[in-house]
């Protein structure tokens, strides 16, 4: 997932993914921990994601604190 695909997502639809990708990288760290997992850069990929989802929220949070602001 490209990280412009995550910005132009909304905000409900970003706290779903999040908590796919928080629930999918909970499950890769288990596999891992019990050495069935083959590609554990699958880990750090999964932590990028989601950060650039937590990036994209708080900057859609952010955006919209400040046209409020400015209203």
């Amino acid at each position: 997932m490209d990280f412009a695909d995550i910005q132009q997502k909304p905000i409900k639809e970003l706290l779903e993914l999040l908590q796919e990708k928080r629930e999918e990288l909970r499950v890769l760290t288990f596999k891992a921990s019990e050495r069935q997992l083959k590609t554990v850069h699958a880990i750090q990929n999964s932590k990028r994601v989601i950060a650039q989802i937590l990036t994209a929220i708080a900057t859609q949070k952010a955006e919209a604190e400040s046209k409020m602001t400015n209203a």
